[in-house]
């Protein structure tokens, strides 16, 4: 307890919430700067990086450009990419990959090359991957040993409970020692929110259990604006068996030329889209859910069986393993998948300096909406995004050019909806029927009545499984209202009552900010 103590009486340079791909990044970055510190609800290693299958996207290849990843990803975002983000992303990224490279990170290659793998959107194979189908893991482990330098501390299983914020700068957290209960207060002159993301609003998810949404719902509580937050994407392909928890089958695994096909044996894609099964997430998610229910089924069959170039085991390893660990060799047998709760697109909105409305509190990765998805990720920019703008946020304090990103001119106020704690399954379930892959103004209503009847929460919450409920809760009500107030469908929304894109009304983000 005194070497805490002693920790709370210093002043950091830098605080980073959060111990994903940008959170260790941003730390490993800012260790010139002074000393940092990390605080991380789980251990260091509990985080959606470790779960990334497919890769990191970057122009590295000899028939790629930045300017053909650029099109791609405003295409895929169905009208509401910020360009200049966007165009920072794609053309910074190879030197990103540098900088991984040079803290460790191990990329696949074939025949002395990089190996480039293709996703859904892609117009060019521009996947790194390391490890075959561990790209997350690798990269969480190279930066994790990295991270242990002097400069930097890492507070495991402490928990961030508010951001403090003192005449409109941000000037520390205060947090619980989830081993005792202890509140604890911690200054710095930055803070970085890099707290990932929500899966666990839903009741079908690929993330881990640390991916409450707790980032996003910490900014907003202290004055920060969100954006976007209607907009989730749900990975087409996860496995779906009786009793067996979901996993994620990666994108790549088409990109290697494997098809989906109904339970007669069709391969379906081609009938929903020219790109087939590389068209983006969101309309393959859309068709599966069409097929399963045409055929009264829980999923469809990937079928990787006609790979025969291809050595899975060695490909995707970790894939293969599970596979055969449920009992499905998928060099002879189809995968049965269906679509699950996979990444954030909206956020704690930031500009390309990862500056948030408020002064010296920053946000990146998964957390932050930085306008680069649009209403829907291109696949494997995820990871990218993570350093791309993980290194301004260093840039930008290292410059000592403070200041905060300029307030959105047409921003909403929303008061704080009365925070509650509802049984974990029961806001997961609400969320899949309420605002999960099809939406519906009945199902949105319902489900924000359904928030307005829980119980209510205590004042302050001093264990994980209080706040994080507390924290999905808000999470909840932010993406139902978004939801609700977006009448039309695009990218990772979808409103079945209103099918049609409707760029008159809705080419615009939907920021909001707290109200009284």
């Amino acid at each position: 307890m005194a070497a805490r103590d002693a920790l709370q009486e210093r002043q950091y340079a830098v605080i980073v919430i959060g111990s994903g791909i940008s959170g260790l990044f941003v730390a490993l970055e800012a260790r010139h700067l002074g000393p940092v510190l990390v605080l991380t609800k789980g251990s260091i290693d509990d985080c959606n990086t470790r779960w990334a299958q497919g890769g990191i996207a970057a122009a590295v290849g000899p028939l790629d450009s930045p300017e053909q990843h650029l099109a791609d990803t405003i295409a895929a975002g169905a009208g509401l990419v910020d360009e200049e983000a966007a165009r920072i992303l794609c053309f910074e990224a190879p030197a990103r990959i540098r900088d991984l490279v040079a803290y460790g990170v191990s990329f696949d290659s074939l025949g002395g090359e990089v190996a480039l793998g293709r996703e859904a959107a892609h117009s060019r194979a521009r996947v790194l991957h390391a490890g075959g189908d561990r790209t997350g893991a690798e990269i969480e482990t190279a930066l994790s040993r990295a991270v242990q330098d002097p400069a930097i501390t890492v507070l495991d299983h402490t928990l961030v409970t508010r951001i403090v914020v003192e005449r409109g700068i941000a000037t520390g957290v205060e947090a619980v020692a989830l081993e005792d209960g202890q509140r604890e207060q911690y200054r710095g002159d930055a803070v970085v929110i890099a707290t990932g993301g929500a899966g666990q609003l839903f009741s079908h998810t690929t993330n881990p259990e640390v991916a409450t949404g707790d980032g996003v719902a910490l900014a907003f509580e202290a004055g920060a604006e969100i954006a976007d937050i209607e907009f989730y994407q749900f990975h087409p392909t996860a496995l779906r068996l009786p009793g067996v928890p979901t996993f994620l089958i990666s994108e790549a695994v088409r990109g290697e030329g494997a098809v989906l096909r109904n339970l007669a044996g069709e391969a379906f894609m081609p009938r929903y889209h020219p790109l087939a099964d590389l068209a983006p997430r969101d309309v393959v998610a859309r068709a599966i859910v069409k097929e399963m229910r045409r055929e009264g089924a829980d999923h469809v069959l990937l079928d990787c069986t006609g790979l025969k170039s291809v050595d899975l085991a060695a490909r995707f390893p970790a894939i293969f393993a599970h596979c055969m660990g449920v009992g499905i060799d998928m060099r002879t047998q189809p995968i049965p998948v269906a679509p699950a709760a996979h990444y954030l697109m909206g956020g704690v909105r930031t500009d390309t300096w990862g500056r948030t409305t408020i002064a010296r509190l920053y946000a990146c990765g998964e957390c932050a909406c930085t306008g680069v998805h649009g209403a829907n990720r291109l696949a494997s920019n995820s990871l990218m995004e993570t350093v791309v703008f993980g290194k301004r946020v260093v840039e930008h304090i290292a410059g000592g050019r403070g200041g905060a990103a300029a307030p959105t001119p047409d921003r909403e106020a929303l008061g704080l909806p009365g925070t509650a704690t509802p049984a974990h399954g029961e806001l997961q379930r609400m969320m899949w029927e309420c605002a999960g892959i099809e939406r519906d103004a009945a199902g949105l209503a319902r489900g924000l009545a359904a928030v307005a009847g829980w119980p209510a929460a205590p004042e302050t919450a001093t264990t994980r499984v209080d706040f994080e409920r507390r924290q999905m809760t808000l999470m909840a009500s932010l993406m139902l209202e978004a939801a609700l107030r977006r009448t039309e469908s695009r990218g990772g929304h979808y409103r079945s009552d209103y099918p049609e894109t409707d760029d008159r009304q809705w080419r615009r983000r939907q920021v909001f900010v707290r109200g009284e």
